[in-house]
């Protein structure tokens, strides 16, 4: 993204037809009373001239209580209306950073896989939480300060000019010299603070492999390196802060300057009219308190500027993200989902991610209410075909057709209501246990779910736990092991009740024991459903209706077990693989009388094993 591609006004103005127009009327009740604390500056500057001239110069005692009133009502004033108008500023600003974050969280979760593997997860909670954090900040310093001191600063340069407009004319007669360095010092704090945003995002992506791979890192003794690459990229964090924090310091800094110069022609100009008597002690004062009041406001309005630049870094990530095209959609008039346990086909479908070629005219069928295997190697399509069916990715040709219906014409709810998946990886949420089987249902009774519970083996340990089903399970499911995890997922699966189960080598990770318990809850779970499973180990397959074997996107053979076996093909020399030893692993057929004494004849436990490796990993 350039550095120009959004000006301040852009920003602005999107920001509020966005999030703040729809508060305008809160907006417009917290402009009054800070008109009314910025205007209480003026009326203490302006009781300045009667306070001297009547008061201490002619000594008017009656004057004396007229302006101790006035001076305790301007602060009492001025007290009231700064609370009312930051609570209405802060109440506006918390809402608008609230809708914004959830407008993130519901724009990123409507995008697709590709988005997701270039905007890795430390990047997304970089943008949703500091940024928010960052804009929310300044938002409502800008808005409480700048509006304050804007009003202030008009207030406090119309009394000095209703005193002598020579006078204020002198006061800011450096103004134009800050005009070309106060706008290269924003342009120079707004490309720090991107960079800023940039390598916070890094450091938060780094932080969160970090945790979640902290195991393979002790176990890699890889704490020095780790350390030494988040060591790297906060100096350049801090350098970068740095040079940020000099920039919107050196708007205020030349303000200060200026606002001397303008101080000192007013002194030597207003002083010798002072003592020509052109002027009073009176006037002077209350010019001079006006001016000195205005000082401080105009310094934080330079500050102001460098704080928007930071802010607007911020806005221009937050924008590029909810700017970003969702590429799937449910259709405008989508079609209703199949009824009933439907059958599954892929029909010529193609697929690329970027250069690589995933699958090249494939098709098959799944049966309704029998089981598919899938069996290839690590990047033969398996998974992708399992994305394609729930649409986390479309097609570039072919159809996808379940129960007939091609799964781009339903809506992404009903096509996706339609599956249930368990994978390797059970991914539960650090809630309870209850929780991560309901996934927010209400509907469901103790006596509906015990039953689930028990189908999916979660009886035998959740009475164990201290709180049963009211056991928080852990940042990732933590607290449980890897088979309860397993189960919990199997749980949530039945309570879903789908037509269609995917099984994503869901006991690849399991030891022997909660292999078979799990299996056994799997077993149930398939039972009555299209299922189609992903697997490596060829033993949890063996009772599929049909195996498909893959190979670089293409479907090489088909079949049930034993018919894979009798042709004596790819399926059949990687079942003698892995269920006999190697000595035993070649056909039972002559040898070749040719290869019988050669020494340059095939090796064929070699190529068996390269097969093996190929296909398997």
């Amino acid at each position: 993204m350039p550095d120009d591609s959004y000006s301040s006004a852009h920003l602005i103005g999107w920001l509020w037809r966005t999030y703040l127009r729809k508060h305008l009327p809160t907006l417009m009740i917290a402009v009054v009373f800070m008109t009314l604390e910025g205007s209480m500056l003026g009326a203490l500057a302006y009781l300045m001239q009667p306070m001297f001239d009547q008061v201490f110069v002619s000594g008017k005692v009656s004057m004396l209580f007229v302006v101790s009133f006035v001076l305790i009502g301007i602060f009492v004033v001025r007290a009231v209306s700064g609370v009312v108008q930051k609570v209405l500023l802060t109440r506006i600003s918390q809402k608008t950073a609230a809708e914004l974050r959830m407008d993130l969280l519901d724009h990123m979760m409507k995008q697709d896989g590709a988005f997701h593997q270039s905007h890795p997860p430390g990047f997304l909670i970089q943008r949703v939480q500091t940024d928010v954090n960052a804009v929310n900040d300044v938002w409502k310093a800008v808005i409480t300060g700048a509006g304050r001191d804007a009003i202030g600063l008009v207030v406090l340069l119309g009394v000095a000019i209703n005193v002598d407009p020579v006078w204020a004319l002198l006061a800011c007669i450096g103004i134009p010299i800050l005009v070309l360095p106060a706008a290269f010092a924003q342009k120079f704090v707004r490309q720090r603070s991107r960079e800023g945003r940039d390598l916070g995002a890094t450091l938060a992506t780094r932080l969160d492999e970090v945790f979640h791979g902290i195991v393979p890192i002790k176990l890699n003794a890889m704490e020095a390196y780790q350390s030494r690459q988040y060591r790297d990229l906060t100096k350049l964090f801090v350098r970068t802060q740095v040079r940020t924090a000099f920039g919107s310091a050196a708007i205020p800094a030349m303000i200060d300057i200026i606002s001397g110069v303008g101080f000192m022609a007013v002194i030597l100009y207003g002083g010798s009219e002072i003592i020509a008597g052109e002027k009073t002690i009176g006037q002077f004062m209350t010019f001079f308190t006006a001016m000195g009041f205005a000082f401080d406001p105009l310094r934080r309005l330079g500050s102001m500027s460098g704080l928007w630049q930071v802010a607007a870094s911020a806005i221009e990530r937050l924008k590029e993200l909810l700017d970003a095209p969702v590429t799937l959609e449910s259709p405008a008039q989508p079609v209703a989902p199949p009824e009933g346990t439907p059958d599954i086909e892929l029909r010529d479908v193609s697929l690329s991610y970027g250069d690589v070629q995933v699958l090249t005219d494939l098709s098959l069928t799944a049966k309704a209410g029998e089981t598919t295997a899938l069996v290839g190697a690590s990047g033969a399509g398996k998974s992708t075909i399992f994305n394609l069916l729930t649409r986390l990715v479309d097609p570039a040709s072919g159809s996808v057709l379940i129960g007939g219906v091609e799964a781009r014409e339903m809506a992404i709810p009903d096509l996706r209501g339609l599956f249930s998946v368990v994978t390797q990886e059970a991914l539960l949420f650090d809630e309870s246990l209850r929780e991560n089987i309901l996934l927010g249902r209400t509907d469901v009774s103790d006596e509906e779910l015990r039953p689930v519970l028990d189908a999916a083996h979660v009886s035998d340990f959740v009475d164990k736990l201290p709180a049963g089903l009211a056991t928080p399970v852990g940042p990732r499911g933590s607290a449980l092991s890897g088979g309860q995890r397993q189960r919990v997922v199997i749980a949530r699966a039945l309570l879903r009740d789908t037509p269609i189960l995917l099984l994503d080598e869901a006991t690849s990770a399991l030891d022997a024991q909660s292999e078979q318990v799990v299996q056994e809850a799997l077993d149930r779970l398939a039972h009555g459903r299209t299922t189609i499973v992903i697997a490596h180990r060829l033993s949890t397959i063996r009772g599929a209706d049909k195996i498909v074997v893959m190979d670089r996107g293409q479907v090489v053979d088909e079949g049930t077990h034993d018919e894979l076996l009798e042709r004596g093909g790819i399926y059949a020399d990687l079942y003698r693989l892995q269920f006999q030893d190697g000595k035993t692993v070649t056909d039972r057929r002559p040898m070749h009388p040719a290869w019988r004494d050669d020494p340059a004849r095939p090796d064929v436990l070699a190529l068996l094993q390269r097969w093996g490796q190929r296909l398997f990993g």
